[in-house]
């Protein structure tokens, strides 16, 4: 009697699945170059803006403090675009509560070391003295509400962003590019973000105000905790500015 035959097992069917490939990290193609082209783009169009509107009324003073930063900000966009992989990857710019939640805390350390930092450097310095560029522009003019309330968004969101996107994001990933540490990378974008401001009166008093953004940068390596930090330290010199252009503060 023949014993029935066991139908035979695909040749394939014992072997797992070839699982995928992982996908090769992509890294960017831009450097220190871009950077300062971004940079050169807001201090070209300052200089130009300034020198085409002269003496400038509310609007084009509002024109003066909003356009050259947005466009850097811009170009550092277009540039992770083209020459890298865009912000999202690039700068890690993407919403993370965790980031959030650390900026919020270290922006808010850093707000009291910002506020201790201004009183004893606007002591040292005089009344008068010291102020930051913005506040010089806008010394002594009255400014309708509507612009005001431009002046106090972008110095508070618009402006941080901007520059989160210049010196701890193009600035930040060139020095990555080059294999320096983080240490590095941290230390010497405190000191250009300080330097790059343009105002040498102030340098030291931009040192102190950079080192808690840095470090939210540095901590979660995302560029979001630093903007959010950024934004809170910018809180309460963006909301005095708008008092005062009101005429609900003295100058």
């Amino acid at each position: 009697m023949n014993t029935p035959k066991q139908p035979e097992p695909a040749a394939n069917a014992s072997l797992p699945p070839t699982p995928p490939e992982p996908a090769l990290a992509r890294t960017h193609r831009w450097g220190l170059g871009a950077f300062f082209f971004a940079q050169a783009i807001f201090v070209l169009v300052s200089v130009t803006l300034a020198a085409a509107l002269g003496s400038p009324d509310s609007v084009t003073l509002v024109v003066m403090l909003v356009l050259p930063t947005v466009l850097a900000g811009a170009v550092a966009v277009v540039i992770t675009v083209v020459r890298g992989n865009g912000p999202r990857h690039d700068f890690g710019l993407e919403w993370h509560w965790s980031d959030v939640t650390t900026g919020l805390a270290i922006g808010g350390v850093g707000l009291v070391t910002t506020t201790i930092a201004s009183m004893l450097w606007m002591k040292w310095m005089g009344p008068g003295e010291g102020q930051s560029t913005v506040s010089s522009l806008v010394d002594g003019v009255q400014l309708p509400p509507a612009l005001a309330v431009v002046i106090f968004l972008h110095i508070w969101l618009v402006a941080p962003l901007c520059e989160e996107l210049l010196y701890r994001g193009l600035l930040w990933g060139a020095m990555e590019r080059l294999r320096w540490s983080q240490l590095n990378v941290f230390v010497l974008s405190t000191a250009v973000f300080a330097i790059g401001h343009l105002e040498p009166e102030r340098t030291v008093l931009l040192l102190v105000i950079a080192i808690p953004i840095g470090v939210a940068r540095l901590v979660t390596g995302r560029l979001m905790a630093s903007v959010v930090a950024h934004q809170v330290n910018n809180f309460l010199p963006a909301l005095g500015l708008l008092l005062v252009s009101l005429g609900l503060l003295p100058a």
